[in-house]
């Protein structure tokens, strides 16, 4: 799988993130357990925002010193960025589920931040394994490419035709079997996810949230990975616009959670999105659509969704869509 990105930007990338589980798992771990306002999540946003901006702007450098060609190190650019718009816009979908799974088993607002860190960490495993796996796939395998943007078109179909419905988080197949499985605490112990009763050591309603939270985001990796290839082949490009979307997600929770039902239509936008992406994918062979176009398309279905979802005058809370 080839690159433009030199090795020492590789390593500033590795160093960034570190850096960053090390600010959410050590220095915010010392402020407790605590809910987190709308203030701290925008402010949270915006430094994930601006952090992620600033790392395209030292792709955009690197790729040009590189390669000597600043039209080149312009289009690697707007791949990232288009990749980490759309990420992040996939990612809301994230969101809504979290929000229904917390909602479902009455999770206090103290003890959200710490599942979300957890969740992310696994999510940033995942997506790097199922990333090199699909980068791969798609070097061996060209045709591969429209079997993932059929399998947008799908999603995005299957995903208009759900936004509109409540799903019934009981009927979870994954959660009954957990509860066959484990036994499962009546009640919250701290932050814990194991406490005894009765001399037996059982989960508690955390570890259950834990854990569907983790299927989430299996669930969701299968659907933005294929998204991402449909802008760039780049390995470099396609993890980096994935995780930076992701180390921002928490923050971005916090901050949607105040201002969903705003936003009530945005999942029919998503869904035209992956649409779009997949279209983009299955005519890649026959039409490239240019990145900035693609850039182009996704802000404007973004942007009339939220504009539309204000103006409406139902107000009504999203539901998350089925998968």
């Amino acid at each position: 799988m080839d690159t433009v990105a030199p090795l020492w930007l590789w390593l500033v990338f590795v160093a960034i993130v570190l850096v960053a589980l090390f600010v959410d798992f050590v220095v915010l771990k010392k402020q407790g357990a605590h809910e987190v306002g709308v203030k701290e999540a925008l402010n949270w946003s915006i430094i994930w925002v601006a952090l992620s901006l600033a790392f395209n702007g030292l792709f955009w450098w690197a790729v040009r010193d590189t390669t000597g060609s600043s039209s080149q190190a312009t289009e690697k650019s707007l791949e990232f960025l288009t990749g980490y718009l759309i990420e992040k816009s996939l990612a809301v979908d994230n969101i809504f589920v979290f929000l229904m799974i917390f909602t479902y088993f009455s999770v206090p607002a103290a003890y959200q931040k710490r599942v979300l860190m957890i969740g992310i960490i696994g999510a940033i495993v995942l997506r790097t394994v199922m990333i090199l796996v699909g980068g791969w796939l798609l070097a061996h395998f060209h045709w591969i490419l429209y079997v993932f943007g059929a399998f947008l078109i799908l999603t995005g179909i299957k995903m208009w035709w759900a936004a509109g419905k409540e799903p019934d988080l009981s009927e979870n197949p994954a959660l009954r079997l957990l509860r066959r499985i484990m036994p499962v605490s009546g009640s919250y112990d701290g932050e814990k996810f194991f406490t005894v009763e009765n001399g037996k050591r059982i989960a508690t309603p955390l570890f259950m949230v834990i854990c569907l939270v983790g299927l989430t985001d299996v669930i969701f990796a299968v659907d933005s990975i294929p998204a991402i290839f449909a802008i760039t082949s780049d390995p470099f490009i396609v993890l980096t616009s994935n995780v930076f979307a992701i180390l921002g997600l928490r923050a971005m929770f916090f901050l949607l959670q105040a201002v969903a039902s705003k936003f009530h239509l945005l999942n029919y936008g998503l869904a035209v999105v992956l649409v779009f992406i997949g279209t983009k994918m299955v005519l890649i062979d026959i039409y490239k659509i240019p990145v900035a176009v693609s850039l182009a398309v996704v802000v404007a279905i973004l942007a009339v969704t939220m504009v539309l979802s204000v103006r409406s005058s139902g107000g009504a809370a999203p539901s998350a869509p089925r998968k």
